[in-house]
C-alpha cells in the first residue's frame, strides 16, 4: 500500500504526539517538521527533518498536519492551497468566522483532500455510539447533555501553550468543548445555540464558567462546563434516548442503561489503549482519504458548523 509523505507545521503538546503517532503508522513517512518557537525545534532536532520556514515543510511533503494555535490556521492552510498540498488541520478551524468561511471556500474549490482532527471522528466510543443512535437502539432520543469540571485550566500539561489561557483564541470551550458539539453535530444534525451565559475571571482571559441551551436537530442539547475549582477532571457527554441511555465518559469510555436503569460499561474494541486506537483510527481514515476513498473524518465544512456554535457562545 502507498506510504503517503506528511510533514507538520506546529510542535507544541499536540503536534509532538502526532510525530510520535505519524512515525508509528505504518502508511506514513514524516519528512519534515517545523515550529514558531526554537526550543521546540531544538526538542526534535535529533531525530526528525527540522527545517528552516513552513513553506519548507509544505514543500517536502503530500500532505500536511498543521497544529499551530487557531487564528493561524488560514495562513497556512492558504499556503498549503498554493502548492496543491493536502490538509489535515487541528481544531478549531479558526476564531474569526469570515475568514474560516473563506478557507472553506478556498478548500472546497481546491478540490484537495481536507480534513479537521475532531477526534470524535474516529474514535472507537464515538463510532459506537453512532452506531446504537443510527440503529435505533436507544428509542426515540430524549436529550443529549454535556457536562465538564476541570480542576484547571489550562491543565498543568499545556503549561507551554500559554495562549490557552487567553479569551482571544484559547478557552476550553474552543479545545474541549467543541469536540463535543461536533459528536452531537455528526450524530443528530446542525445545532443550534438557544441561549447561554458565559463567565470570565477577566475579561481578557478565558471562561471559567459556560451554562449553554442548544438544538442538536432531534433534541434538546445542554452543556454545563466550568473550570477553577475543587474535584476531579470530568467530562461526560450522555444521550438520553426512550429504550436506552447512552454516555461517553472522558472521552474514550462508554456506558448504558441496563435493564435496571443503572450505568454499566460497554465493552469496546480500543486495542492497545483507548486514546492510542482513536489516533490511530483518526491517522487510518487520513489514509484512506489521501488515497481517495471514503473516509469518516470531519470536513472544513462540519469545522466551519462547530466553530458558529461556539463563537456564538463565546459572544455572550
Amino acid at each position: 500500500m502507498k506510504t503517503h509523505r506528511v510533514g507538520i507545521i506546529g510542535l507544541g503538546t499536540v503536534g509532538a504526539r502526532f510525530v510520535e503517532q505519524f512515525n508509528l503508522h505504518e502508511r506514513f513517512e514524516l519528512m519534515a517538521c517545523w515550529d514558531a518557537s526554537s526550543e521546540a525545534n531544538d526538542r526534535f532536532r535529533s531525530t526528525e527533518n527540522v527545517v528552516e520556514t513552513p513553506e519548507d515543510v509544505i514543500a517536502n511533503c503530500d500532505v500536511v498536519y498543521i497544529a499551530v494555535p487557531p487564528a493561524a490556521h488560514a495562513t497556512y492552510v492558504e499556503q498549503a492551497v498554493a502548492a496543491k498540498c493536502a490538509i489535515f488541520c487541528e481544531k478549531p478551524l479558526g476564531v474569526d468566522i469570515e475568514e474560516s468561511e473563506h478557507i472553506l471556500q478556498l478548500v472546497e474549490s481546491s478540490g484537495l483532500p481536507s480534513a479537521i482532527n475532531y477526534v470524535f471522528g474516529s474514535a472507537p466510543s464515538a463510532v459506537e455510539l453512532g452506531r446504537r443512535v443510527s440503529a435505533g437502539e436507544l428509542g426515540d432520543i430524549v436529550s443529549v447533555e454535556f457536562m465538564m469540571h476541570l480542576t484547571e485550566w489550562p491543565r498543568a500539561w499545556q503549561a507551554a501553550a500559554t495562549w490557552l489561557a487567553g479569551a482571544a483564541e484559547g478557552g476550553w470551550i474552543r479545545e474541549v468543548g467543541s469536540h463535543y458539539v461536533f459528536l452531537a453535530q455528526r450524530l443528530f444534525g446542525e445545532v443550534a445555540l438557544e441561549h447561554c451565559l458565559v463567565r470570565r475571571p477577566e475579561t481578557h482571559l478565558a471562561e471559567n464558567l459556560v451554562t449553554a441551551q442548544l438544538n442538536s436537530g432531534k433534541a434538546p442539547f445542554t452543556m454545563h462546563c466550568e473550570s477553577g475549582s475543587a474535584g476531579i477532571d470530568s467530562l461526560v457527554f450522555t444521550v438520553r434516548g426512550s429504550q436506552q441511555s447512552m454516555r461517553i465518559v472522558d472521552w474514550y469510555n462508554v456506558e448504558a442503561t441496563n435493564s435496571e436503569g443503572v450505568w454499566a460499561p460497554v465493552e469496546i474494541d480500543a486495542s492497545p489503549s483507548a486514546p492510542w486506537a482513536a489516533y490511530r483510527a483518526q491517522l487510518d481514515g487520513l489514509a484512506t482519504m489521501l488515497d481517495g476513498d471514503d473516509h469518516h473524518l470531519p470536513t472544513f465544512a462540519e469545522a466551519l458548523g462547530v466553530q458558529r456554535v461556539i463563537e456564538g457562545v463565546l459572544a455572550n
